[in-house]
C-alpha cells in the first residue's frame, strides 16, 4: 500500500491524529496496513515479536482460541476505530485469543510491540489518548460482564442489540437500520447462549414488532424504544 494511504488512514485514527506531521511520517514507515477479507484470522504475531493492530475499516471479533467451534465464546467484537492484539505491549503471545475478520475488504494498520511503544514514549499526549482508549476497553468488559450476572437472556439480547444499534446502526427514516454482518451463533457466542435461543428471542421480537431482519439487514423499529 502506498505511502500516502499509509498517512491517510493513521491520520484519520483517533489514537494516531494527534502526532505531527514529522511523528506521524515516522510512524509511517513503522506501520504494515493490510486488507483481510471476511473469515481470515489476523495473527497477533509471535512471542516476543507481538503485533498491535488499529481497525481502520471493517468489523472484527475477538473469540477464545480455547474454546470449541460448535459454542464459540467470543470476547469481543470490533468496529473502527478500535484497537486490538498486545494491548498490554509487554511482547507476549495472547495465546487464549485469536481474531477474525467479519467484513470483506476489512483493513488493519499494525505495529510492532516494539516500534509501538517507542512512538508512545516520544508523544506523551498519544501515551494518554492511547491508555483512555484501553480504559473504555475495559469499561466495556466490565459492563457486559454485570450484564451476563445479572440479565436474562433476553434482556442481554436486547442490550447486545441497542449497544450494536448505537456504534453502527444508521437511521433511515422512523426506523435505525444495522447491516447484519453477525450471524445467530456470533450474537450466541457474545451474549452467552444458544443458537438456538437466539433464533427463538428473534422472531419473538419480529412478531412483536420490535424488528424485522434477514440475512442482509435488521431494522429497528421505534427507534425511541431502542434507545
Amino acid at each position: 500500500m502506498s505511502e500516502e494511504m499509509k498517512y491517510f488512514y493513521l491520520k484519520n485514527h483517533p489514537v494516531l491524529s494527534s502526532l505531527s506531521e514529522s511523528k506521524l511520517n515516522e510512524a509511517v514507515s513503522h506501520c504494515k496496513i493490510r486488507t483481510v477479507y471476511r473469515g481470515e484470522m489476523i495473527s497477533y504475531g509471535e512471542s516476543g515479536f507481538t503485533r498491535i493492530h488499529f481497525l481502520v475499516k471493517g468489523k472484527v471479533k475477538i473469540t477464545d482460541a480455547a474454546g470449541n467451534t460448535e459454542n464459540e465464546l467470543i470476547k469481543d467484537i470490533l468496529t473502527e476505530p478500535d484497537i486490538f492484539g498486545d494491548l498490554g505491549l509487554e511482547g507476549r503471545l495472547i495465546n487464549d485469543e485469536c481474531a477474525e475478520a467479519l467484513t470483506a475488504n476489512t483493513i488493519i494498520c499494525s505495529f510492532h510491540v516494539s516500534d509501538f511503544r517507542r512512538i508512545l514514549e516520544e508523544n506523551p499526549f498519544m501515551a494518554l489518548g492511547f491508555a483512555k482508549k484501553v480504559n473504555s476497553k475495559l469499561q466495556r468488559l466490565e459492563n457486559r460482564h454485570a450484564d451476563l450476572v445479572y440479565l436474562d437472556t433476553k434482556d442481554r439480547l436486547i442490550r447486545f442489540i441497542k449497544n450494536w444499534a448505537r456504534s453502527d446502526g444508521n437511521r433511515v427514516g422512523d426506523k435505525i437500520v444495522l447491516n447484519n454482518y453477525l450471524t445467530h451463533s456470533d450474537i450466541a457466542g457474545f451474549i452467552a447462549t444458544s443458537r438456538q435461543s437466539v433464533n427463538m428471542l428473534l422472531n419473538e421480537l419480529r412478531t412483536s414488532g420490535m424488528l424485522c431482519y434477514n440475512r442482509k439487514h435488521i431494522e429497528l423499529n421505534n427507534p425511541v424504544a431502542w434507545n
